[in-house]
């Protein structure tokens, strides 16, 4: 084996003298080149394993772990590596990198050490930048997984079309196992692929359907194949994610009533829904940072509230570093429509200037009582949340958006800060 890093170390300090543009062309062989020597040096891992690779445009954190979650109780030693962590048997840490998918060789390493501890499984998160610059070459996948599909990352990839093209390599790659979200509308784009097998799931027409569906914004049910199913999780996107990892699981020998067994014992997923606080009122911690992600949670949490007579506070940002600048108006709209007060906050801003992110979301608004009486902006992220808690009474729910999980923030020139969402509020809430 090669010792490690060097010709990774190597590879990338001879990028850092060829001019940008030249660069940009030779860019695919350069990554193709990185996975594929990856893969060499640590004796092409992923054969030795079953892995499963999830993508989508939300969900996909939480089927990982949800999967993952199920083969461990089943006594399946399995890895896991995402957005919420990574995983080898029992040893679970958090991902530092901000970076959903590893570099070529640190998911190669990751996968030798899966195989050493003795795993049979690796459940990865696949992102649509990681697919596009070939973080996947040298891994054989032998199940692919699609959650969702809604725009996102448009000025990474460049256009939507780009986008989608990048989630579909999953599929392009990987010939055995395809199961696919049936209730979303991009459905299509991922079901004609060549496949040893294909399932779908959901909660209409699907192979594997959920029925009897009850949930609230704490807790779900529903029934699938004739097994009850209950969740500690709420909101139907929850119900989607359990199914894809049921779905999957079952394709392995899992069986739904197993399946059902381990979902019962999850009580938060770390970032998603994560609820810090119950009573006298709530308070929670979502990943949520594309619209459609933010309306779902919002519309949950909003009639949670609004069943108990209370408010719903909402703390929210968006990421800046000249990403995704167009949804952020769509953010002030949907905040005006489900939140009864807002907060608006920076939130890794990178080399952008944060008050102007915050300009742009309040650009949404349709009425000025929105920006002069329900609307606070406070930059200081702290104390946006420590606001928010002082303004909420019994039955409240408060929600701060958009950072979920992570560990960090990120601001101008590399620089990164140590930061959680739910570390900060625990704190907050004891004062």
């Amino acid at each position: 084996m090669f010792r490690e890093g060097i010709l990774d170390k190597t590879l990338r300090t001879i990028k850092r003298f060829i001019p940008r543009r030249i660069f940009s062309v030779a860019a695919p062989f350069y990554h193709q080149l990185l996975a594929y020597t990856g893969a060499f040096a640590y004796g092409f891992p992923s054969r030795s394993l079953t892995v499963i690779g999830v993508t989508g445009t939300k969900g996909k954190s939480t089927t990982v772990w949800l999967i993952a979650k199920i083969f461990e109780h089943a006594g399946i030693k399995v890895a896991a590596i995402g957005s919420l962590g990574y995983k080898i048997g029992q040893k679970e840490w958090p991902n530092l990198l901000k970076m959903t998918m590893p570099g070529r060789w640190k998911i190669q390493k990751f996968l030798h050490e899966a195989v050493e501890a003795g795993c049979k499984y690796a459940v990865i998160e696949c992102p649509s930048e990681g697919l596009a610059q070939s973080r996947h070459l040298g891994i054989q996948f032998d199940c692919a997984v699609f959650t969702s599909l809604h725009p996102e990352h448009l000025e990474a990839h460049g256009s939507f079309e780009a986008y989608r093209d990048a989630k579909q390599i999953l599929f392009r790659v990987c010939r055995g196992v395809h199961v696919i979200n049936a209730d979303d509308p991009g459905v299509g784009y991922f079901s004609y692929f060549p496949s040893r097998v294909r399932v779908t799931y959901g909660t209409t027409a699907s192979d594997v359907r959920a029925e009897s569906i009850i949930t609230d914004a704490q807790r779900s049910s529903f029934v699938v194949d004739g097994v009850s199913v209950s969740l500690q999780l709420g909101g139907i996107f929850n119900i989607s994610n359990a199914l894809a990892a049921m779905t999957v699981a079952r394709m392995y020998g899992v069986s739904f009533e197993k399946s059902s067994e381990a979902l019962q014992t999850i009580t938060n997923i770390s970032g998603r829904m994560e609820w810090i606080q119950r009573e006298p009122f709530g308070v929670v911690i979502d990943y949520a940072h594309t619209p459609d992600s933010l309306l779902l949670v919002y519309q949950t949490l909003f009639q949670e509230a609004h069943h108990k007579n209370g408010n719903l506070i909402a703390v929210l940002g968006s990421a800046g570093g000249g990403r995704d600048r167009a949804k952020r108006a769509r953010f002030g709209a949907i905040a005006e429509k489900y939140a009864d007060k807002i907060i608006l906050t920076d939130e890794d801003p990178f080399d952008e200037n944060p008050d102007s992110i915050v300009h742009d979301i309040a650009s949404g608004f349709s009425s000025a009582e929105t920006k002069t009486i329900k609307c606070h902006i406070e930059m200081d992220r702290r104390e946006a949340i420590r606001r928010a808690i002082s303004l909420a009474n019994s039955n409240d729910i408060i929600i701060v958006t958009g950072k979920g999980s992570e560990t960090s923030m990120a601001l101008a020139n590399g620089k990164k800060i140590p930061w959680s969402d739910a570390k900060i509020a625990q704190e907050l809430l004891k004062k």
